[in-house]
Parts: structure tokens; C-alpha cells; sequence
């Protein structure tokens, strides 16, 4: 058990952080919903982070792959922490909009940075696991956070909720803190970041693009699937309230119970990780979770929403540490804040891409077939994804040794 006293400090570190995002994504919503009575201008919260990404994370591997990722990563939460503080001292929406571009700015790091982190820090026999447990956190954050941040509008306001969000980051920096620097023994050898250095880094993520084309085509096909639910998030709420014509109670209501669903999903995850395949993890978690968004948006009452949400939400816990571990087992670490960051910056045009068109369609034709379409096309690429994934010569990407690649790649560069 000794060897897990880092990692349980590192996930209860991100964990709490996890449970403020929950609280402060439910009053965020609501607090531009009554601040300008827009779907629009909710809808453009989800727009912030794929735009701050595209800005960000051109350079932002580079800088990542060559610092003390333990410093940057406690940087990062402070840095954020101080910035969620000013949200409740605007009354402008593009003032609140400006501030939450930085906030997602500054969190384009931690993405890539935690990956790096966990890697170096857990051995790869502990990574589904830990995957696992990590998607446990989450789902208790997701199931608490929502209900907190409703007993917490309802008595004191929304702005309470964002101030406790703001604590969550500090919190996280300190646990963080407390983590071995894992990136002690290279610390001395950094270089400057320069126009020709990231050319240079492009150029190492594509290389390694080309040579591994099964591992770029399980991550296309997987992103693809969960890109397009990412999408279908964004109009959730327009959903429930204008075609099941539900209350915000009602839809609170949905999220509370959905809880109940991703929190029984990331237990079994955690509680099956030796008795069930990687590959399986990944395939029949991710096209169960699209299968979710068809049933959601087929739904025509509280009930069978709520049902289909649980349904999406048990069977996400899988898909997510699945992946997650496939990523940290197949990508070396040297080169995972590059990587990590170029992918988000394609994921970034692809989100706000995806959420526009369908956003447009829905304006033009029915919310709910619309929806229903966009989600038959994921579950499409969750079924190819699925055959990928079992095809018989490609098991070792499945049951190697994680390291061993790394040192290959180190080499070879």
C-alpha cells in the first residue's frame, strides 16, 4: 500500500478540485443565464475553452516537455484559483466571457501536464487502476457537486459557488506540493523556447504520428465518437427545457440522479480493472456511451431521460479510463506534453466546429432529430472503434510494458 500514498495524495488533490469545477459549472450557467435570460450566451461558455485551446496549445507542449511539470502544475491551479475569485465582481458578459478565456488559458496546461505527471508517477501495471479510481473521483465529483451547488444557489447564491471553486485550486496546488518532484534528475537540462524549436517539436509529433498509425487511428475514432457527445452536451439543456418541456428543478433533478449512474459506472471500472481487457474498456465502453446519447435524445419524458442519462453515464467510466491508460501506455513521456497539446488544439477546432454546425441545424430543424442524428453518427464510430480495437495483431498495444516503447522512442530521437 506504500506505493500508493503518492498516488492517493494526487487524486484527492485533483479530486477536490474536481467536485469545485461541478459546483462552479452549474452556477456558472445559471449565473449568465440570468445575468442576459440567453441560451446563447450559456452555449458560449462551451465555445471559451475550445477557442483558448486553439490559442494556447501551438506552444504549449513545448514549454510543458521542458519545465518542472510538479511546479507548473501547482502554477497552474494558483494561477486559476486567483482568476475564478474576479467572476463575481462583473456584471458584463464579456468581461465574465474574458476573464473564463485566461482561466481556460492557464488550464490548457494542466490537461497534458497531469498526463505527464501520472505517467512518471505510477507504474504502468497501476495505470488502469489508477485510470479507474481517477474516474471514481470524478464521478463523485460530478454526483456531489451539481447537488451541492443546488442547496448552495438555493440559500446563499451562485456567487458562493464560484468563491468555493476558486478554494478547490488552492487546495489542489497545496496537495501537489506534497508530491515528489519526479522530473528532479533531468531539471538541469532546458532549453529555451524558440520559433525553430517548435517547428522542431511539430516535427517530432508527426514522425511519431506516422509511425504509430494504429495508435492514431484508435485515437481518431475514439475522439470522433466523444467529440460529437461533447457537442451534443452543449445543447442538453435547451433539450430538457424547451422539447421535454421540463422545469430547472426537473433538470437539476436529471443531473442529481444521473450521478448516481457515473458514480456505480466508475466503481464497477475500478472494481473489474484485472478482470476485464484494455481494448474492451475502451470499445464497448465508448460505443455503450453514444448508444446513451441516442436514448437520451429520444427521450420524450422525465423518466426515460433521466433512465438514458444513467445509462450514458455508467458505461462513460469506462470509456474514459480506458483510454486514458491506452494514451499513457502507448505515447512516450518525453514527448506526451506535445503531443498532448497539439491533440487538444485539433479536438479544439473540432469542438467548436461541431458545436456551431449542430447549434446552426438546430435553429433551422428539429432540436430533438437533429440530436438524434448527430448521435447515431457517434455510435458509428464507436462501432468501428470496437473493430479496431479486437483486431488480433494489434494485442500488444494492449498488454505491453509501457516503458519499454518510451525508451525505444527516446532512442530514435
Amino acid at each position: 500500500m506504500r506505493s500508493w500514498k503518492n498516488p492517493t495524495l494526487l487524486l484527492s488533490g485533483i479530486g477536490i478540485s474536481f467536485l469545485g469545477n461541478w459546483i462552479y459549472l452549474i452556477a456558472i450557467n445559471l449565473s449568465v443565464l440570468n445575468l442576459t435570460g440567453s441560451a446563447a450566451a450559456v452555449a458560449g461558455l462551451y465555445i471559451i475553452r475550445p477557442v483558448a485551446v486553439l490559442m494556447t496549445n501551438t506552444w504549449s507542449g513545448s514549454i510543458i516537455d521542458r519545465v518542472n511539470i510538479r511546479k507548473l502544475m501547482i502554477l497552474i491551479n494558483i494561477t486559476r484559483g486567483l482568476l475564478v475569485i474576479l467572476i463575481p465582481f462583473f456584471e458584463t458578459l464579456w468581461l465574465i466571457y474574458l476573464v473564463i478565456f485566461f482561466i481556460n488559458i492557464v488550464g490548457a496546461f494542466f490537461g497534458p501536464s497531469s498526463s505527464i505527471y501520472i505517467t512518471k508517477l505510477v507504474p504502468a501495471e497501476n495505470r488502469k487502476k489508477f485510470n479507474s479510481i481517477m474516474s471514481l473521483t470524478s464521478s463523485s465529483a460530478f454526483l456531489l457537486g451539481p447537488a451541492i451547488a443546488g442547496i448552495l444557489i438555493l440559500y446563499v447564491g451562485t456567487n458562493i459557488c464560484i468563491f468555493i471553486n476558486a478554494v478547490t485550486f488552492i487546495i489542489c496546488a497545496f496537495f501537489i506540493y506534497l508530491l515528489p518532484n519526479v522530473d528532479e534528475e533531468t531539471e538541469a537540462v532546458r532549453e529555451p523556447v524558440r520559433l525553430k524549436t517548435l517547428l522542431s517539436d511539430w516535427k517530432i509529433v508527426k514522425d511519431f504520428a506516422k509511425h504509430q498509425q494504429y495508435f492514431i487511428t484508435v485515437y481518431l475514432l475514439f475522439q470522433s465518437a466523444m467529440l460529437i457527445g461533447f457537442a451534443l452536451d452543449s445543447q442538453e439543456v435547451t433539450f430538457i427545457k424547451q422539447v421535454l418541456q421540463l422545469s430547472d428543478r426537473d433538470y437539476g433533478l436529471i443531473v442529481s440522479i444521473t450521478g448516481g449512474g457515473v458514480l456505480l459506472g466508475a466503481a464497477a471500472s475500478t472494481i473489474c480493472t484485472k478482470k476485464i481487457s484494455l481494448n474492451l474498456y475502451i470499445g464497448a465502453g465508448m460505443l455503450l456511451t453514444s448508444i446513451g446519447y441516442v436514448l437520451f435524445y429520444s427521450s420524450t419524458n422525465f423518466i426515460t431521460a433521466t433512465l438514458a442519462f444513467i445509462f450514458l453515464g455508467f458505461f462513460m467510466a469506462f470509456a474514459n479510463a480506458g483510454y486514458a491508460t491506452f494514451f499513457q501506455n502507448n505515447v512516450p513521456v518525453h514527448i506526451m506534453g506535445r503531443f498532448g497539446s497539439i491533440a487538444d488544439l485539433f479536438q479544439g477546432l473540432v469542438q467548436i466546429t461541431l458545436t456551431l454546425i449542430l447549434g446552426l441545424f438546430a435553429e433551422w430543424f428539429s432540436l430533438q432529430i437533429i440530436c438524434f442524428i448527430f448521435s447515431l453518427i457517434s455510435t458509428l464510430f464507436a462501432a468501428f472503434l470496437v473493430i479496431t480495437l479486437h483486431l488480433p495483431s494489434k494485442t500488444k498495444f494492449f498488454y505491453k510494458d509501457a516503458t519499454v516503447d518510451n525508451d525505444i522512442q527516446s532512442n530514435k530521437e
